[in-house]
């Protein structure tokens, strides 16, 4: 491999599905970037000595998917706010210590910003007021539910299998914006109606829905952090009543450029990625 040209990778179990690195290389050859990008596949037990293989042999920036975020943000040296309260990372930057000299390696999260780039300037869709519902308190969820509070909705609920999970997520971002309704609860027991219901459950990865009521979608938009032309749970949701449906092809550019610009300082447009996205998935 020429040693002039930077190494990116994303890393994660599954991976091999990843459209990062057709992503990656439509932003380089957008700025004159040279830049390889591949996948590596690693689980939680693996991730450290997967990440330090890597950086040693000279990567130069690492995305992170599920299940390694928590991980990542324990492997790093530093995090910087939103990687911090989240507790999950999705991209790794390496950097020079100068005072030693030494290489140390700094934990982002770009899946907030990336959800509500997609959500507000994409899908033009509202939040302020809105009655949001998150399914699921993972990586996924941790990363985007701050953003998400930040942007005033009227109510956010998190939903879980495990209530506990939910309910101290939701006390814990409860404490950071007392002004939003936040609450936590089972999937199996919610009820109602939401504006907006965002799946960041990691069931889409095996073709499966989370196990809520078909009324908790009806009349909502309904996301799915997951990504493909038609993922299960946007069929599932459209079939009870959703007033739309989108994946999360969106947010994956989006967050995607965030992490270019932290890694290359060059800034690419999401707008014409996303597109020929769209296109090539027919």
């Amino acid at each position: 491999m020429n040693a002039a040209i930077d190494r990116y990778a994303v890393i994660g179990d599954p991976v091999a599905h990843s459209l990062s690195p057709r992503v990656h290389a439509l932003f380089a050859e957008q700025v004159a970037q040279e830049l390889t990008y591949e996948c590596i596949l690693a689980g939680v037990d693996a991730f450290d000595a997967a990440a330090g293989d890597f950086f040693r042999e000279g990567g130069r920036g690492l995305n992170v998917t599920v299940p390694c975020k928590f991980a990542a943000a324990r492997w790093v040296d530093e995090l910087e706010p939103a990687a911090a309260a989240a507790g999950a990372v999705n991209t790794i930057v390496p950097f020079t210590q100068q005072t030693q000299g030494t290489v140390r390696f700094r934990g982002h999260n770009t899946d907030g910003p990336g959800l509500l780039g997609d959500l507000t300037r994409n899908l033009r869709e509202p939040l302020a007021g809105r009655r949001l519902l998150l399914l699921g308190a993972g990586g996924a969820v941790n990363g985007v539910v701050r953003p998400l509070a930040g942007q005033t909705p009227q109510e956010l609920v998190i939903a879980n299998r495990t209530a506990a999970r939910a309910q101290a997520l939701a006390a814990a971002v409860r404490a950071e914006f007392p002004a939003v309704k936040i609450s936590g609860c089972p999937l199996a027991d919610l009820s109602g109606s939401f504006d907006l219901v965002i799946n960041g459950t990691s069931a889409g990865l095996a073709g499966q829905v989370p196990n809520v009521r078909g009324e908790v979608v009806k009349g909502a938009l309904c996301y799915d952090m997951v990504y493909g032309a038609e993922t299960a749970f946007c069929r599932w949701a459209l079939a009870q009543g959703a007033r739309g449906v989108s994946d999360g092809l969106g947010m994956l550019v989006e967050q995607a450029a965030l992490a270019f610009t932290l890694w290359t300082g060059k800034v690419p447009r999401t707008q014409p990625v996303l597109a020929l996205l769209r296109a090539d998935a027919g």
